[in-house]
């Protein structure tokens, strides 16, 4: 009966308004109390599930009792507690010698407004490759945030897209994800917050709970900086502002769940798209003073900045300026790690090569050029967002490319070949990991059985299942099928007995897609040896022996 819900719910109603739907979040955590109760997973995600509600008092006017599985709510605009110990913290905090924390009431007026956009689409990264992904403003990276020590700032995420979406913002010294968590389609969220410590911030994607890593992964990040009132040494050592301002953010992108969980991208690259200052190259006078805003954001690699030809005068950790270290030849950032790094052009005109010392991911896109040209025009402010193209340009280029990638679903035959098996295979096993299938695209015979198992580790946080997945097919193929929902390690098995290609999907998830091919034609297997293959390898090696036996015997009689 729960598989036919399943089907009639999918079919009767868009299939974006079943990701995360109250019926797949209500139905699995009915199983953890029903027919799970007894297992090990049931008992560990039960007592996850009482622990996390025990930490929220029963006045919190964030806790929604009515339903376990309701993730904790929130509204753009929070009552203000009235604690009289809270008052006396903020009181206390305003009057210490470090920043107080980032909290504000949520009714304070405040100095800069934020808004971003955040969705699934499409983005060129250069080279004829097209990458499919979740945008932050139409683009990866999003864009380059820039605000003052001491504004209060209000931060507001639209969900432009058809699944839940949130924000984490690494620059607010102070709860967010209770304002900004899991942001339902079409709905907006805000949070207020003042800067109170300057650097270099990353911000991103937080539906929450096993979502906030997947988001991360399929792109939807950008850099905040938080400008100092303080001026860095070199400013004064030189008595001037940065000539040149580079806004660099490093990141990588995966073509399946699985090399992303493995750290294996198949691209890197600085501020959204293969080798863009090499094509583009930064270019500043001899002498000019350069200042770079560098964010790894990750999310995975760690990368080992360096500019060829160049030490820095001064890098400062995190871009705080009081964390100021002299000189150096890179800088280590691992993911959200950053700097800011000022130095001066050598009065030497030519190229200085920006890269990753890490030069495994340099070579899939992370270098560019820095330019030291004497008729260059300065000052010049380079900032961190990806290209931005018309529609008409974009679609021009979108007709023209070599090669798509997405790391939750089949991309160009080059990046996602079939896993081809032949009648000799009975069995074939697809992972679910990284919110995507492994392989992605299955060409099988009639009557092979195929085995889906969860391989997500992280199944429950915050009152959403969001490590659950299943199996449903929605289009072609003469056998429908769809699985009950998987926590980790759990399987589903069907035997396709008719031909023709099956298109299925995680109707949790419903971006994450697979294609099986049934064809009596199948023949081999691009996964490894077939049976045959082995054995007939087998006789032509015994035969050989054989030969090789009688040709020795043949020798010593003569």
């Amino acid at each position: 009966m729960k598989k036919i819900f399943i089907f009639i719910i999918f079919f009767s109603i868009p299939y974006y308004a079943v990701y995360s739907c109250p019926y797949c979040n209500t139905n699995f955590y009915n199983e953890l109390t029903g027919y799970r109760s007894n297992t090990l997973i049931g008992k560990e995600l039960i007592a996850a599930i009482n622990n996390q509600l025990s930490s929220f008092s029963t006045n919190s006017s964030n806790l929604v009792n009515t339903q376990v599985t309701e993730r904790i709510k929130s509204t753009p605009v929070q009552k203000e507690n009235s604690k009289t110990e809270f008052i006396e913290i903020i009181n206390r905090d305003n009057g210490l010698s470090i920043p107080p924390t980032s909290y504000v009431p949520q009714n304070t007026q405040p100095d800069k407004k934020v808004t971003i956009e955040l969705a699934q689409g499409e983005v060129y990264i250069g080279n004829g490759v097209m990458f499919n992904g979740f945008v932050t403003n139409g683009g990866i990276p999003g864009p380059t945030i820039i605000v003052d020590e001491g504004d209060i700032v209000e931060f507001t995420v639209v969900n432009k897209g058809n699944i839940p979406h949130g924000a984490s913002i690494h620059a607010a010294y102070t709860q967010t994800s209770k304002y900004l968590g899991k942001i339902p389609a079409g709905e907006s969220r805000t949070v207020l917050f003042k800067a109170s410590v300057p650097g270099v911030y990353m911000y991103h994607c937080a539906p929450g709970g096993h979502a906030i890593p997947m988001h991360i992964i399929f792109g939807q990040y950008g850099m905040m900086v938080v400008k100092p009132k303080k001026q860095y040494k070199l400013e004064q050592v030189l008595n001037k502002k940065p000539d040149v301002e580079i806004y660099l953010l490093q990141h990588e992108l995966y073509s399946s769940g699985e090399d992303a969980i493995n750290s294996k991208p198949i691209y890197s690259m600085f501020n959204g798209e293969l080798f863009r200052y090499v094509k583009n190259p930064v270019k500043a006078k001899p002498g000019d003073f350069i200042r770079i805003y560098f964010l790894n954001a990750g999310p995975n690699l760690l990368s080992t900045f360096h500019i060829v030809g160049i030490i820095w005068d001064y890098v400062y950790w995190q871009g705080n300026p009081d964390a100021v270290l002299p000189n150096g030849q890179t800088v280590n950032a691992g993911p959200s790690d950053s700097w800011v790094i000022d130095f001066r052009m050598p009065p030497d005109e030519g190229y200085y090569t920006m890269l990753t010392h890490a030069v495994g991911s340099a070579d899939r896109g992370a270098i560019g050029l820095l330019v030291c040209d004497d008729s260059a025009q300065t000052p010049v402010t380079v900032m961190s967002e990806g290209p931005k193209y018309s529609e008409s340009e974009f679609n021009d280029i979108k007709s023209k490319v070599t090669r798509v990638v997405s790391t939750f679903e089949p991309g160009s035959a080059d990046v996602d070949p079939p896993a081809i098996y032949g009648s000799e295979t009975n069995e074939v096993t697809v992972k679910i990991i990284g919110n995507s299938f492994s392989p992605k695209v299955l060409h099988i015979a009639p009557g092979t059985k195929v085995t889906w198992v969860n391989e997500d580790v992280f199944t429950y946080m915050d009152g959403e299942f969001g490590g659950i997945h299943n199996v449903v097919s929605f289009e072609g193929g003469p056998q429908p099928f769809s699985s009950n929902l998987l926590a980790h390690t759990e399987k589903f098995t069907f035997e396709f007995s008719e031909e023709g290609e099956y298109k299925y999907m995680c109707t949790p998830h419903p971006y994450m897609r697979g294609v099986v091919k049934v064809d009596g034609s199948s023949k081999g297997s691009s996964a490894g040896p077939s049976k045959i293959s082995l054995g007939f390898l087998s006789a032509i090696l015994f035969f050989v022996i054989l030969l090789l036996v009688v040709m020795v015997i043949d020798k010593r009689k003569k």
